[in-house]
């Protein structure tokens, strides 16, 4: 696997890392950051960002570039489905980031099958219905026919909006409408998931194909 894509899997799914990857990732990047001064040394080895388990320091034996090259080859053969590559739709080479829409090699830009964003905050099943992501539309405008892009949150998918509806929100004693987007493209396993990540940070993408 090529050095771009090493890092770009590293850098924007790490959240995909077991907790040893993980411990021996922070081992790593503290201890550099530590190598000119012994009280920060000590102060990071205090805090646990510098790590003592012989497990965690065994990920590294062979070099932090090698440790990175056997993170990414476990997550895509364990869970390759969770990583989006937001690939050019005309070189289709791979982009800087997963939210950027324009190439770094061809100059192509996509901004245009983008037109609108979600905050999506929680979701909802139905029995005999759809299943409902609640949120707010942080831009533009939202039709049914449209899709909702799934790829940044680690689901492979980009399902259709089949109904537009307002959710009755109560918290803290307040209540307010949110948006409802009805779809109906998701597994099970699909659909605990997201209930799993919630609440979204970043707004996820409304596009047309």
């Amino acid at each position: 696997m090529d050095r771009e894509t090493i890092d770009y899997i590293i850098r924007y799914f790490s959240k995909l890392m077991t907790k040893d990857e993980s411990l021996a990732l922070n081992h790593h990047m503290y201890t550099l950051k530590s190598s000119e001064s012994v009280h920060m040394r000590n102060l990071m080895i205090e805090r646990g960002w510098i790590n003592s388990d012989p497990e965690v320091i065994q990920l590294l034996e062979h070099g932090y570039q090698t440790f990175e090259q056997n993170v990414v080859t476990r997550i895509m053969a364990e869970t390759p489905e969770k990583v989006f590559f937001n690939n050019c739709p005309e070189c289709h080479k791979l982009a800087r980031t997963p939210h950027a829409k324009q190439c770094r090699y061809c100059g192509y830009h996509w901004h245009h099958l983008t037109v609108a964003h979600f905050k999506l905050n929680n979701t909802f099943q139905i029995t005999g219905r759809n299943f409902f992501l609640i949120g707010k539309i942080e831009e533009g405008k939202i039709k049914e026919g449209q899709r909702i892009d799934l790829r940044i949150l680690g689901l492979n998918k980009k399902p259709k909006i089949q109904s537009i509806e307002f959710a009755l929100t109560r918290h803290d004693g307040k209540a307010w409408e949110d948006i409802a987007l009805g779809i109906d493209e998701l597994t099970a396993e699909d659909k605990e998931y997201l209930k799993s990540i919630m609440p979204v940070r970043d707004p996820l993408d409304i596009i047309i194909e």
